[in-house]
């Protein structure tokens, strides 16, 4: 995986929203069931070839990220609208299903560092990790929003506020790199939720009405170009480094 630097997180919180607003679009214009399988398929396929990668490939990495974005919205959603279980049942058991994940990949490897993700059982490990901070994140984001009465901008801003207290505490070394990575990692998923939910959807529901199909777009080549930079300015830095 990347370096998590400025631009890994911003990439993130972009798939985040983009996973968000797109997923509606599909779920909201298609019949939803072929949709959340042909996404299913769509995802493993892309998961299969991340794990077959032998380093660290930008395009690979983030399109994996980004599918994670969609299908794991659509989990939190169908758990939510198809199955009727409230944001206060589902957001808890996703919780509970992360730190289980977590418990186990740290007993088994000794360590849930990204830094130490070299090996495929690593990487299965990590990628169920993101794929429930995804789910849980989104379940996190519309209990804020719908359950708890914020509205998507005050619960956006409420998760972001969330964040920067993490940024301090890391700074502050009051949280250690593994915990504050982590803690970041799925706060990224209702910031991002959030804001591309108030952007996109109708006014009667709090939003700027712009739509999820815009919105989607924007966010895919937003997230396009950032991917293009930073793939770029590392392959300068590489070249540079070997020259010397």
């Amino acid at each position: 995986m990347p370096e998590p630097t400025a631009s890994f997180w911003v990439i993130k919180v972009l798939t985040t929203a983009m996973g968000e607003a797109l997923s509606d679009f599909l779920v909201t214009r298609f019949d939803p069931v072929p949709t959340v399988l042909t996404t299913a398929v769509l995802f493993t396929a892309v998961l299969a070839a991340q794990l077959r990668a032998d380093r660290y490939r930008p395009w690979l990495y983030w399109g994996t990220v980004s599918m994670v974005g969609v299908f794991g919205t659509m989990v939190a959603d169908v758990t939510h609208v198809a199955l009727g279980v409230p944001y206060l049942v589902s957001t808890p058991v996703f919780l509970a299903a992360l730190v289980a994940v977590f418990v186990l990949w740290r007993r088994i490897e000794g360590t849930v560092d990204v830094h130490t993700i070299t090996s495929t059982r690593r990487q299965l490990f990590y990628w169920a990790a993101v794929i429930t901070t995804f789910a849980m994140g989104t379940s996190a984001g519309d209990l804020a929003a719908s359950t708890l009465h914020l509205g998507f901008l005050s619960g956006g801003l409420v998760f972001t506020a969330a964040m920067l207290i993490v940024v301090l505490a890391r700074a502050g070394t009051v949280l250690g790199p593994v915990s504050g990575f982590w803690t970041a990692y799925v706060l990224t998923r209702p910031v991002g939720a959030s804001f591309a939910d108030y952007v996109a959807v109708p006014r009667g529901r709090g939003g700027l009405d712009i739509g999820t199909g815009l919105v989607s777009a924007v966010l895919v080549i937003a997230i396009a170009f950032a991917v293009a930079w930073t793939t770029t300015q590392r392959a300068g830095s590489i070249g540079a480094a070997s020259s010397r």
